[in-house]
């Protein structure tokens, strides 16, 4: 570890607690209707895009409502993007001449891009076509963005009104967040990504003679605009094979820096919009608070681990810190913070190869995902990841003092408590089960590139990663296979929509509530006390439902490691 990569990792933190509440002010006049800088420009496209599809802006929904449209919405979604990739080869902006994908990988990626997971079994430039690309996986990119957001600004309003119906409108949240929102940060954020190196060209691929006198096709296309929501939107799906790590992804290491910023924007920003809506910002300070805490330590010990270094390559007399899989160009500071922000945002956008980290630097970004998306999380997702967590801990502070727990003048009762438990059960649910499952099918071990823990880690990081919605990987594990293609799949539409469904069913409930006069035992949820209840009551519940499986994956891995064991595949 050295004071200059600390330094890079204050810096970071001090820049994302500084624009939390520009972007937090802004998003706030933008879904509760008023008035922006963008207005003028925007707002008769608004109208025109209502006009359009027949919507009345001033009608709102109750929440199973808004969840219908939302599902519509997706199914509209998956069913264009498989077409697309099924067809592809029959397209035009097809200049490498990109065959139609499989039926399995073709449904994986449909489920995996609506549901803003973009896990990727293949290679980008040597499967899909530039139309798909572009008209397929960078469209769904902003709408799974924008579903996210609108529904934890949903969930928002549950908590702000009293004695209401409603909840908003889907079509009115998914217009404006995509209007307001993504395009005009996406738009100049491309053209910086242009102009720091990266491509942005319908031309074809270009063949290039090294200084060896070999052939080599260099794959291009219109990479920054697909990057600028990749990163911005928590989506993650890389144009390149080798994402981030890809020169023409991420070319230096301030677009780096920046890359790293836009994956934890919105997410921060929707804390501070939290505190707007609610009328007390402390409470949105509260949850970043929470968020901070659990962020900082996993950095902290993952930058450790790498710093530290390998025991079993020590021991052949080379010291230093763990470089394998990393770029030159960002280093072990960098890759680290970068493993650690992609994994807490639930992006999955890798500057470093995930499955070349340490046992214990590979744990952390498993545990930031196992923790249900609430170490800030995707694009609201981990805001109303960290809100049904609240709920959960709010509860369990009514039963030590003995009274009907409250929060924000919401009595919180065992409707509340009961969604809230679905939502969280339903990660561990589908995680745990499909490893079980993969792992006592030789078919599904065969997919693993290394024995003994390792390996189980590479099928436990899948199945985590999918059902997260975050999409990162190993790259140690064959997944383009039917088996992982297809439970992939179901797990990525579990862990979307199986925690949409109670996080609505919240927000429709408290809505309806009337709100109670805080008292004299009213537990105060904006300070330090209830910080470090909510951050315990999320580490218990992680820890009592995930060690049991990181036991047998990277700590077992670590301890072996450290006394010389070494683990061979069979002859």
């Amino acid at each position: 570890m050295t004071s200059i990569g600390w330094l890079q990792i204050a810096l970071f933190c001090a820049v994302i607690v500084a624009i939390t509440p520009l972007l937090g002010s802004y998003m706030t006049l933008v879904f509760t209707g008023e008035r922006t800088f963008l207005s003028p420009v925007l707002r008769p496209v608004e109208r025109a895009l209502y006009r359009v599809a027949g919507i009345d802006e001033d009608q709102e929904q109750g929440w199973v409502a808004y969840l219908v449209s939302m599902v519509f919405l997706h199914v509209g979604g998956f069913l264009i993007l498989y077409v697309l990739l099924r067809v592809q080869g029959a397209l035009p902006f097809n200049p490498a001449g990109q065959g139609a994908v499989a039926p399995d990988l073709a449904f994986n990626t449909s489920v995996s891009f609506i549901t803003n997971t973009n896990w990727q079994s293949y290679g980008g430039e040597t499967t899909l076509s530039y139309l798909t690309q572009m008209l397929g996986l960078t469209h769904q990119n902003f709408l799974s963005a924008a579903t996210g957001i609108a529904l934890a600004v949903a969930l928002i309003r549950g908590f702000a009104r009293a004695s209401s119906r409603t909840v908003g409108s889907f079509w009115v949240d998914l217009t404006r967040c995509t209007l307001y929102v993504l395009l005009p940060i996406c738009v100049p954020y491309a053209l910086y990504l242009v102009w720091t190196g990266v491509p942005q060209t319908l031309g074809a691929y270009v063949d290039a003679t090294t200084l060896e006198g070999a052939k080599q096709t260099i794959a291009l296309g219109p990479v920054a605009s697909q990057v600028a929501i990749k990163m911005l939107g928590t989506n993650g799906g890389g144009f390149f094979n080798a994402n981030a790590a890809h020169p023409f992804e991420d070319p230096t290491a301030v677009c780096n820096f920046v890359q790293m910023l836009s994956i934890f924007a919105i997410g921060v920003g929707l804390t501070n919009v939290f505190g707007r809506m609610v009328g007390d910002q402390r409470q949105g300070w509260a949850i970043l608070g929470a968020m901070g805490v659990l962020f900082v330590a996993g950095v902290a010990v993952l930058y450790a681990a790498e710093a530290a270094g390998n025991p079993l390559v020590h021991a052949l007399g080379v010291a230093g810190g763990n470089m394998e899989g990393k770029e030159v160009r960002f280093g072990i500071a960098a890759s680290a913070l970068f493993a650690a922000v992609t994994t807490a945002a639930s992006c999955g956008a890798v500057n470093a190869m995930h499955d070349s980290l340490t046992a214990l630097g590979g744990m952390v970004p498993l545990v930031n995902m196992q923790l249900g998306e609430v170490v800030i999380g995707g694009v609201g997702a981990g805001l109303y990841g960290m809100l049904i967590f609240v709920i959960i801990a709010i509860f369990v502070a009514g039963l030590m003092v003995g009274r009907t727990p409250e929060y924000l003048g919401k009595k919180i009762e065992a409707r509340e408590v009961k969604m809230a438990m679905l939502g969280i059960l339903i990660l561990p649910l589908v995680m745990l089960g499909f490893t079980a499952l993969a792992v006592v099918l030789p078919s599904a071990v065969a997919g693993t590139n290394n024995p003994g823990p390792h390996g189980f880690s590479e099928i436990l990081y899948a199945y985590t990663s999918a059902a997260a919605n975050n999409g990162s990987a190993f790259a140690g594990l064959s997944a383009n296979t039917l088996f992982f293609n297809a439970t992939l799949g179901i797990a990525m539409l579990f862990g979307r929509f199986f925690v949409h469904i109670p996080a609505l069913a919240i927000a429709g409930s408290l809505a309806s509530k009337k709100r109670v006069p805080p008292s004299g035992g009213t537990l105060p949820t904006h300070g330090g006390l209830f910080v470090g209840l909510l951050v315990g009551v999320i580490l218990i519940i992680g820890g009592l439902t995930f060690f049991p499986a990181l036991a047998l994956g990277p700590v077992v891995e670590h301890f072996a490691g450290a006394a010389g064991q070494t683990f061979a595949s069979a002859p």
